[in-house]
């Protein structure tokens, strides 16, 4: 599924060579059922930290995603994972992308240093985003991904960290961002070619820009290297009264044979640990 043309690999980013990683820490207690699965931080942040690790804990939650570096050592000794890193506290994150030339220096330079050191702390993914569109067309926010992305993806190989890329809806939450389809996402991981980039595939903000979600899975499942839920409409809790079933939904994910991690990233109305069961439950396959 590819909307432009195969664009020759770039050079690598100029980064000095990483001293040799740190020893792996011992892994968590296997999931119950068949998928690994995390909260996300900025959700949850009116409950302090260490709370909120201790109630994710509770539920049955592995590991929190979405954690500032700062924090990632806080995370680790409630004895969780950090499934994903943030790549910078920038407030101009989502809408200053790789989609644009003039960002490439800054966020490669975010990546480059963030990459290794989520290596060395036992991080499996970092994110990044496409950004607003302004003037610029599809086609060249691909490419303009895809240049940046080849750049930093021999450092990502070379530490074992995977860059994801998030689609986000431009209908209600996100008003003028580019990559707000599955297509878009997979053009420019195509391009880049690299097992080390791949795409953060969010549920929720899927079903507003294009539905189809479990035949997306389906059939686009070797793009996605991690996932995020919530309730539809509403970003809620996964409660039944919001239009995606999820059991179907984390079943069609176990069968592609995804061994990454499945993050919840609602904003509880109710009691927040309630609502985090309720999703860890309909979640568990």
């Amino acid at each position: 599924m590819t909307l432009a043309g195969a664009v020759p690999r770039a050079a690598p980013l100029a980064v000095p060579r990483a001293a040799p990683l740190a020893v792996p820490r011992a892994a968590p207690a296997p999931a119950p059922g068949r998928l690994n699965q995390s909260v996300c931080r900025w959700c949850f942040g009116d409950i302090p930290y260490d709370d909120f690790c201790e109630m994710a804990k509770r539920v049955g939650l592995r590991a929190i995603d979405l954690v500032d570096q700062k924090d990632w050592a806080l995370v680790q000794r409630h004895g969780l994972v950090v499934s994903t890193a943030n790549s910078t506290q920038r407030r101009d994150f989502i809408s200053r992308g790789l989609n644009d030339r003039a960002n490439h220096e800054l966020i490669l330079g975010e990546l480059s240093a963030v990459i290794p050191a989520a290596a060395k702390a036992n991080i499996p993914n970092v994110i990044a985003m496409f950004g607003n569109k302004g003037t610029i067309t599809t086609e060249d926010g691909i490419a303009a991904c895809a240049e940046a992305l080849a750049k930093i993806a021999p450092l990502a190989e070379q530490h074992g960290v995977t860059v994801i890329l998030e689609m986000l809806n431009s209908r209600v939450d996100h008003k003028g961002f580019q990559g707000d389809t599955s297509a878009y996402g997979i053009a420019v991981a195509e391009k880049v070619n690299s097992p080390r980039v791949r795409l953060l595939y969010d549920i929720y903000h899927m079903q507003i820009s294009e539905g189809d979600i479990i035949r997306s899975i389906r059939t686009n499942g070797k793009w996605f290297a991690h996932y995020h839920t919530a309730g539809n409409p509403g970003r809620n809790e996964l409660s039944a009264d919001q239009e995606l079933f999820y059991p179907a939904i984390a079943k069609a994910i176990a069968d592609s044979g995804f061994t990454g991690w499945l993050a919840h990233e609602f904003m509880p109305k109710g009691d927040a640990e309630k609502g985090l069961g309720q999703a860890y439950a309909a979640c568990t396959v």
